[in-house]
């Protein structure tokens, strides 16, 4: 038998509300199954089960904001059967209405041999719980605060929207990808306060406790441009290649290499990942970031790993990513696209001990073979934590990723 348990999605997380179930007693689950979706600070993150076995109960409802390690769920190996411990952690039933006091008894109208006791203070009556209301017209329908963020951020108007949850509680599912928003005279408050409050504190932790190390290169990326543009020229739209998945491919090439680029820093030590596992900086709409992770990037075709980035930045925009990829990643890459600027200087998510960036490539004056001639350059950068590598490994690294551009047929 073994609890599941709330995980910790990040450095900067604490606690997170669980809005929806996806399993319930008896289903049988395989690892990598999402059994549930819980709401952080940086949206709805759906939940994977690491481990088969059958759910013998829920101990967490909708609704419930739990903290990390707080038990979820009691899941029992294939063949196991309960054990009489698992009966003391079960689902959390509704607290049922409390019987109406009895009415105290009439008082005799004659008068009684003993004074009649003083009155004691009045007392709070029992705490009685209300079965949800109904919406009437002018108030919010009910729903979780996922679904709520993305109509505000969307422009959605919620009372045209029927929610599948319990109790018809309208769920991030139910307004995502919705038509064109309706027109709004109130002032919402940004939901990407808290997200912006969950990245402010991960920052600055990072900042003030990993001795952060910088080194910046500028690389010659003609021969990838003009591959890219040539392979891209036979392929459809929803094909086409774009520069960010050779830079991925690159450093996580790169990172498979230099070991003491791609891992953790946990317990006051250095643990370097055998994996790699990339995760790519995604902006939102409306603001905020996030770096899901690829797993196993190195290996990935280009092919394979440009329709993943699609994906998780759908996902990633849509608030339904997964757990396994907000808490995974071995190393981060953050591009700045076709439109940014040419250098950048990032902040390491910890626990991880390296993030990369990628400047926008651009036309610059470029010496080849004794000339100077136009070439298309990018700026890579590397902020490093010195208590896994130095400046010699970190130099390493960015050489090896330009060998690797040099040579984008290989990647």
């Amino acid at each position: 038998m073994g609890v599941f348990v709330m995980p910790s999605l990040g450095a900067d997380m604490e606690a997170g509300t669980l809005v929806e179930w996806m399993v319930g007693p008896g289903d049988e689950v395989h690892r990598g199954d999402v059994v549930a979706v819980v709401e952080t600070q940086k949206g709805a993150i759906e939940i994977e089960i690491f481990e088969d076995g059958v759910v013998d109960s829920l101990t967490a409802a909708v609704g419930q904001t739990l903290p990390v390690g707080a038990p979820l769920a009691v899941v029992l190996k294939p063949g196991e059967s309960a054990s009489p411990a698992a009966s003391a952690v079960s689902a959390p039933e509704p607290a049922p209405e409390p019987a109406p006091e009895p009415a105290p008894p009439p008082v005799a109208e004659t008068a009684s041999v003993a004074p009649p006791p003083k009155p004691s203070p009045p007392q709070a009556g029992p705490k009685i719980v209300p079965s949800p209301p109904a919406t009437t017209p002018g108030t919010p329908p009910p729903a979780s605060p996922a679904a709520r963020a993305y109509a505000v951020a969307e422009g959605i108007d919620l009372s045209g929207v029927t929610g599948t949850g319990p109790g018809g509680v309208i769920l991030l599912a139910d307004v995502a990808g919705r038509g064109a928003p309706k027109a709004s005279h109130a002032k919402p408050e940004s939901p990407m306060a808290a997200m912006r409050a969950a990245i402010a504190a991960a920052m600055s932790r990072s900042k003030r406790e990993i001795p952060h190390y910088y080194l910046m290169h500028s690389v010659d990326v003609q021969a990838a441009t003009d591959w890219l543009e040539a392979q891209n020229a036979t392929r459809g739209p929803q094909d086409r290649l774009l520069m960010g998945a050779l830079f991925v491919k690159a450093a996580a090439m790169a990172a498979k290499r230099a070991k003491g680029i791609n891992g953790h820093y946990e317990g006051d030590r250095f643990h370097p990942a055998e994996a790699v596992h990339a995760g790519v900086a995604v902006a939102l709409r409306g603001g905020g970031l996030v770096a899901p992770a690829i797993h196993d990037a190195d290996t990935l075709s280009l092919d394979d790993l440009m329709a993943a980035m699609r994906d998780v930045v759908f996902r990633a925009r849509a608030g339904r990513l997964r757990s396994s990829e907000m808490r995974d990643g071995t190393i981060t890459i953050s591009s700045l696209g076709e439109k940014g600027v040419e250098a950048m200087e990032g902040v390491i998510y910890p626990p991880q001990v390296a993030l990369v960036g990628v400047g926008t490539p651009l036309p610059r004056p470029w010496v080849v073979g004794g000339q100077a001639v136009p070439r298309m350059v990018a700026t890579l950068s590397l902020a490093a934590d010195h208590r896994a590598s130095d400046g010699r490994l970190g130099a390493r690294f960015l050489l090896e990723m330009e060998t690797l551009l040099q040579e984008p047929e290989a990647l």
